[in-house]
């Protein structure tokens, strides 16, 4: 089997067990810079999903004036939050006396995000098929809640840091994506 798809076969397990609240998740990623450096294959992988979400919302009536720029906003706003997001924690993990597991969380990181996007598309779907809004509600909030839960838990295990540390680096990814969501809305 390729390296290739040995990372992609080790991140989707990855994401797959830390998902389920499983720590032996952290195991099954490839070890080191250049596991880390595959795993950005999750990227890759989550981008249909962020455009679908964007869809859906623009389908729900928030149809910007210049959907082709808005795109390009949101485009560039994903590249600069995943590899912004990345450039980070470098130091920060290094502050914290982590810096040899960077890698290792580098790559959990970046396969629980196709892990949540995953999940984001799901909680969207009773909205698309017009289920009652509580359903929608309801599937939103818990889908929601489980993606920010899965980046705290597989920080907290990939870091072996505790809960607030973790919370710390989780809030840093969601004002970061809010933030740059915020700014790409705004010039759309």
């Amino acid at each position: 089997m390729n390296a290739g798809v040995a990372a992609l076969a080790a991140g989707l397990r990855t994401a797959a067990l830390l998902a389920a609240g499983r720590a032996d998740g952290v195991t099954a990623i490839e070890p080191g810079l250049a596991g880390a450096r595959r795993s950005f294959l999750a990227a890759l992988l989550s981008l249909p999903l962020f455009f679908l979400l964007r869809l859906l919302d623009w389908s729900e009536g928030a149809l910007p004036p210049h959907p082709g720029h808005a795109i390009g906003l949101d485009l560039l706003g994903y590249i600069i939050g995943w590899a912004g997001f990345a450039l980070l924690t470098r130091p920060l993990v290094a502050a914290i006396g982590r810096a040899p597991l960077w890698p290792r969380y580098l790559a959990v990181w970046n396969w629980c995000n196709f892990a949540q996007y995953v999940l984001l598309t799901l909680g969207a779907v009773p909205e698309f098929l017009g289920a009652p809004v509580i359903m929608q509600q309801t599937t939103a909030l818990v889908t929601l809640g489980w993606a920010i839960w899965l980046e705290w838990y597989a920080t907290r295990t990939a870091l072996a840091i505790g809960g607030l540390p973790a919370a710390l680096f989780t809030l840093l990814d969601l004002a970061l994506g809010v933030a740059l969501a915020g700014l790409a809305d705004l010039l759309a």
